[in-house]
């Protein structure tokens, strides 16, 4: 079978790549100019190069000297897009929006046969689509037929309604790209207990670095995927909060919000997601990057970083490298493996 060479550009720990890799793709290099985030890259991806460095100065001459000058079959990656809601359509080339300019340069200057972008939804409907129809009008002008979908994670086996859009674009296709269809529905999401449920519960007090799988009998086909080649539980530290915050947490019920509070804790956090607390028989609402909105199904704490992992669909040998805080943060803002792979499978056909 062959094998295809990628390359991740704002590679983040590598939400990606590992959904890639467990694909069957051969990952040569990282970027990102997140210290820490590459840190974790480079744990997870001993075979890779992993780079700490500003793209908008990288090269493609200097990537291709960097990956020994083998062939870049694809570039991935997820550039920032917070420019585009300011600068606009018009100044597509604003300086703000330079990191989405930077990946653009890259693939003209590497040309690989295919490359996917990751990106929130907003983007499509940003200016009335003008930012996305000028993404569409450069990628064809470098020669690639784009498409371009929302997915939501769910349907794709991960515990997670979590929607984003992916852009893919294959060089001189004869074909355009057709996106994966899902594989579960409404009906059968993988459910939040049946992720983290056989996870140690944190509440006797004790809390070595690593710890081993509690022995609680059977276990669902997603927390086997987890444990696969793993013999360990890693980042799995629990948050200790104040008093009062434990007294609000324990009076949220099991799917519900700081609307099913007292009034004289309810407006404690006044926005949507606040005192969210998860559901054990649904899958979780899109994470967030540690901000400690949401709770754990079952415990009166915010869900540990393994839990976020598993949410996210990491397999527990994916370890995170920093402190907790930075940790949290590079979980919250990578691609669900399993989604990247359902759609690193699919781009097989094109290449």
């Amino acid at each position: 079978m062959k094998t295809y060479n990628i390359i991740d550009l704002f590679s983040g720990c590598g939400g990606l790549s590992c959904g890639f890799m467990q694909a069957g793709y051969n990952v040569l290099l990282g970027v990102d100019n997140n210290k820490v985030a590459i840190e974790t890259f480079k744990v997870n991806h001993p075979l890779a190069k992993a780079l700490h460095a500003d793209l908008n100065t990288l090269t493609g001459k200097e990537i291709k000297k960097i990956v020994n000058n083998k062939k870049i079959d694809l570039i991935i990656g997820g550039p920032p897009c917070q420019g585009f809601s300011v600068s606009g359509p018009r100044q597509f080339d604003d300086p703000r929006n330079k990191l989405y300019l930077s990946f653009m340069r890259i693939v003209r200057e590497v040309k690989p046969k295919a490359f996917m972008i990751e990106n929130v939804p907003g983007i499509l409907g940003l200016y009335g689509g003008q930012i996305k129809d000028e993404i569409l009008r450069r990628f064809s002008s470098l020669g690639y037929d784009v498409s371009f979908k929302k997915l939501n994670s769910a349907d794709f086996g991960v515990p997670q309604s979590r929607n984003r859009v992916f852009f893919v674009g294959i060089y001189k296709a004869k074909k355009s790209f057709e996106f994966p269809e899902p594989v579960l529905n409404k009906n059968s999401y993988i459910k939040l207990k049946d992720a983290i449920g056989d996870l140690p519960s944190l509440e006797n007090g004790f809390q070595p670095e690593i710890f081993s799988y509690p022995q609680n009998g059977h276990l669902s086909n997603y927390q086997k995927y987890c444990r696969r080649n793993s013999d360990k539980v890693a980042n799995h530290i629990k948050t200790n909060h104040a008093p009062r915050t434990q007294e609000i947490i324990a009076l949220v019920p099991e799917g519900g919000n700081y609307k099913d509070l007292p009034v004289k804790f309810s407006r404690t956090r006044n926005f949507h997601v606040a005192w969210t607390r998860f559901h054990g028989e649904k899958p979780a609402p899109t994470i967030d990057t540690g901000h400690r909105h949401h709770f754990h199904y079952k415990y009166n704490r915010v869900p540990t970083v393994r839990e976020c992992a598993r949410i996210q669909s990491f397999p527990d040998n994916f370890i995170f490298m920093g402190n907790k805080t930075q940790q949290y943060l590079q979980v919250g803002n990578a691609v669900p493996p399993l989604l990247a792979k359902a759609i690193a499978e699919k781009i097989k056909n094109y290449l």
